[in-house]
């Protein structure tokens, strides 16, 4: 393998989380809430709250907004999709936009933990690697970034909705290796999606790191049976000691 120049990474459940995607981590903070809804029920109602913020944000909202705006979308979708079911358990007594304002608040602290922890680590990385981000976002990816305190850190912020591209299509990755000016044999995609992620990565010619809990790990090894894995962006250099 050539040597490791440039790393590329995805932002949600990657650089935020350790391999645990939005919708999973909202769908767990309403559990926590009293929101009485499987997993594959609270799917759909993420996504219809989700996709309309697409190229609907303006290009300087930030991380708080964003997360507000997700919740409040949310909120509405499980009000109209189970009426009886959005606002269950000890916390009934409460108002739908009570519940959507602790969610999105608790997500965002979450989140600033994160952050805060593998700050550090990327600056590290900075020092020796050409670091970038390519995400599937909603056309605010270097606002979101400038308000998590890591814009400064990464020299490209492909945002599929300004690039035109979404995960896995290769062009959104091509689209940050040119701003870069990097080779894709000698650049790491690091991202907690097979589907979009490795897949993508792999049609760019470039290698790939999946960041994944144990148990999704456990669950889905079949389908990456050769690939690197890691539980946290913060053992990446254990593993790029290897790799080198």
């Amino acid at each position: 393998m050539a040597a490791i120049k440039t790393l590329l990474f995805d932002f949600g459940g990657t650089l935020d989380a350790d391999g645990v995607a939005w919708k999973e981590r909202f769908h767990a903070l309403y559990q926590a809430e009293g929101l009485k809804m499987t997993a594959d029920a609270f799917a759909p109602a993420f996504f219809a709250a989700d996709d309309p913020l697409v190229g609907h944000l303006p290009p300087t909202t930030g991380l708080l907004e964003t997360v507000h705006a997700l919740a409040a979308n949310l909120e509405a979708e499980l009000a109209r999709r189970c009426p009886g079911a959005a606002v269950a358990g000890p916390v009934k007594e409460r108002t739908d936009s009570d519940r959507g304002g602790r969610v999105a608040s608790r997500f965002l602290s979450e989140m600033s933990a994160v952050f805060a922890r593998n700050r550090p680590l990327l600056e590290a990385l900075g020092e020796r690697y050409r670091l970038g981000i390519v995400s599937n976002f909603y056309g605010n990816l270097e606002a979101v970034c400038q308000g998590s305190g890591l814009a400064h850190l990464f020299a490209v912020m492909a945002d599929s909705h300004c690039v035109g591209a979404e995960k896995p299509d290769p062009a959104i990755f091509r689209a940050a290796l040119e701003t870069l000016h990097a080779a894709p044999e000698t650049t790491v995609f690091v991202g907690d999606s097979l589907r979009r992620d490795c897949e993508g990565a792999r049609r760019a010619g470039m290698g790939f790191v999946w960041i994944a809990p144990e148990d999704v790990q456990a669950a889905e090894a079949h389908a990456a049976p050769n690939q690197s894995v890691l539980a946290a962006v913060t053992e990446l250099p254990d593993l790029l000691k290897i790799l080198k």
